[in-house]
């Protein structure tokens, strides 16, 4: 594991379902007393509120853990960082790990977004933009390209624009933040 990367990623850990609020409380004393706050930034275990309806006809509100027996951690993986987290009690071991001291995988932003979405813990950004306006491209090979927006998914936060292109509109999807609304 001697290799290490300096951008981080988000990593999920496995833990005996129930345990997870325990694992979180010794990762976080662990990182606190280790000194591991600049390789270990957010400890998560994604919750939502449910509203159940009683016999009595009023609702009740439940926090109900999204994934239970897992433990989202947002850190770079060094040799220190993968050790305070593999040998936390309760960890029984990183998902996308085969063991035997091999780095985890972390997982890509398109699997990790919805779920800190879903938790709210990551804000959708918004644009401002109505379908039919002018934009101009700020990034990729449409760079400086006035464009008309197409179609806006405010979910995914993209946006698609047609560009001329050899004579004809071409869709381009492009984010919202490879775009310029004031042309």
């Amino acid at each position: 594991m001697s290799e290490e990367q300096n951008d981080k990623q988000w990593f999920v850990v496995q833990t005996y379902s129930g345990q997870e609020d325990s694992v979180k409380n010794n990762l976080e004393r662990r990182i606190e007393s280790m000194q591991m706050e600049d390789k270990i930034f957010q400890v998560v275990i994604p919750e939502q509120i449910k509203r159940e309806k009683k016999t009595d006809g009023s609702t009740k509100e439940k926090v109900v853990k999204l994934y239970p027996g897992y433990v989202f951690i947002e850190m770079i993986v060094t040799d220190d960082s993968w050790f305070v987290v593999r040998n936390t009690p309760g960890v029984t071991g990183f998902l996308g790990s085969s063991g035997g001291g091999t780095k985890p995988i972390p997982l890509p932003p398109e699997e990790i977004n919805p779920i800190l979405k879903r938790a709210g813990l990551l804000e959708t950004p918004t644009l401002d933009v109505e379908v039919g306006q002018k934009v101009r491209i700020t990034a990729g090979p449409f760079m400086n390209q006035v464009g008309q927006v197409e179609s806006i998914d405010q979910e995914k936060a993209m946006v698609t624009v047609l560009v001329e292109m050899f004579g004809r509109e071409t869709p381009a999807q492009l984010t919202f933040d490879e775009i310029d609304t004031n042309v």
